[in-house]
């Protein structure tokens, strides 16, 4: 029987579970996860800015892992050998494959300045984030990195305590930069509205309890800073024998199938299309989900996996802190407290679909 690793509970291994518990596979099937509620990042903005509790926001990977017959592991990979179908996890087993699904999502990439390990907390995991935010009262908080996931921190931070200076700081020229002008405009005109400061062009220097310091000499106060400075690959992969960009995330094909091991598949932060990348998103890795279960099933069964073309343009929904979001795709933008409802009911049934049981009908306030 073929030995099939899902590896990683992210958003496109979740579709992957679902059609293996409508239609088996003959397969012995495990998943390795680190844990067995996995959170879904459209929600987590609004669980720091206190509109749903934090486990509205995970997905328990347990009944949906008995459903499709698979060996849930809490663990995590340490290592690769993809010459010899290798896993080696944290707890020092070692686990061979015959088909090999990864879905690990990526790592916060720290900068390499003094301070940033003491004093920095990092958006993901977002657990470790909501312990430091139970216990904080700050005066001042930054975000450090201004992409959309860095806009949604520090307006979904600045709602959870509004009597704290708030700073976004962005090493580029403006929040959302690349992303198209009428957002960027829609973007700032809501941060200028919440009295949000955005620092931009600015290199951190260091980062220390009270303050982060800046190339330009300047300083500015922050006891709660938070790093949202993008995605790193897991270091662990250097090693494994695939094919990596050159960030080190690993490159596949339009199959989804490793350029170099068509033996693995990878879908969602962790991989690159290698003939058309696309943003480090949650968004894409959901739309990623489907064709990979359709792909795993088909090499299964002995068929030939099939193209899948990601779309170009993708629809975003920004979480603007207070129950207010901003949607934009390809040239147009739409905002109000209506794309906020909106948002908020399609977030709610991407979980009731893989979690049914999830306990999030009641409002948090």
């Amino acid at each position: 029987m073929t030995k099939l690793v899902l590896l990683g509970g992210g958003h496109a291994h979740l579709f992957v579970l679902e059609a293996f518990a409508r239609q088996r596979p003959d397969a012995d099937i495990r998943l390795i996860t680190p844990e067995a509620l996995t959170p879904y990042s459209g929600m987590l903005p609004g669980v720091l800015a206190g509109h749903y509790r934090a486990r509205q926001a995970c997905i328990d990977l347990r009944p949906l892992a008995d459903r499709a017959a698979c060996l849930l592991t809490l663990d995590s990979a340490v290592g690769l050998d993809a010459a010899r179908r290798r896993i080696t996890l944290t707890g020092g087993e070692v686990i061979d494959y015959d088909l090999l699904s990864m879905d690990t999502g990526s790592t916060p990439r720290r900068p390499d300045v003094p301070g940033a390990a003491e004093h920095a907390h990092a958006v993901k995991p977002i657990a470790g984030l909501l312990a430091r935010c139970a216990d904080a009262v700050p005066r001042a908080i930054a975000v450090l990195g201004a992409g959309a996931a860095g806009v949604e921190v520090a307006m979904a931070l600045h709602h959870r305590w509004p009597a704290a200076r708030c700073t976004l700081v962005e090493r580029g020229t403006a929040p959302l930069e690349g992303l198209g002008a009428r957002l960027q405009r829609s973007v700032g005109a809501e941060l200028a509205h919440q009295q949000i400061d955005v620092v931009t062009g600015a290199e951190i220097t260091r980062i220390d309890a009270d303050a982060i310091g800046l190339d330009d000499g300047r300083t500015i106060a922050s006891d709660f800073t938070v790093l949202a400075t993008g995605a790193a690959a897991p270091a662990w992969l250097r090693d494994s024998g695939l094919a990596l960009d050159a960030r080190g995330f690993i490159e596949v094909g339009a199959t989804l199938q490793s350029t170099s091991h068509p033996e693995v598949l990878a879908a969602g932060d962790v991989a690159t299309l290698s003939a058309s990348p696309r943003p480090k998103s949650g968004v894409y890795a959901v739309r990623a989900g489907p064709p990979l279960a359709t792909n795993i099933a088909r090499m299964l069964a002995g068929q030939p996996p099939l193209d899948w073309h990601a779309q170009r343009h993708a629809l975003m929904l920004l979480a603007c802190g207070r129950r207010h979001a901003i949607a934009a795709r390809g040239g147009w933008v739409l905002k109000g407290d209506w794309v906020w409802r909106w948002k908020d009911a399609i977030d709610r049934g991407f979980v009731r679909r893989f979690d049914p049981r999830a306990d999030i009908a009641a409002d948090m306030g």
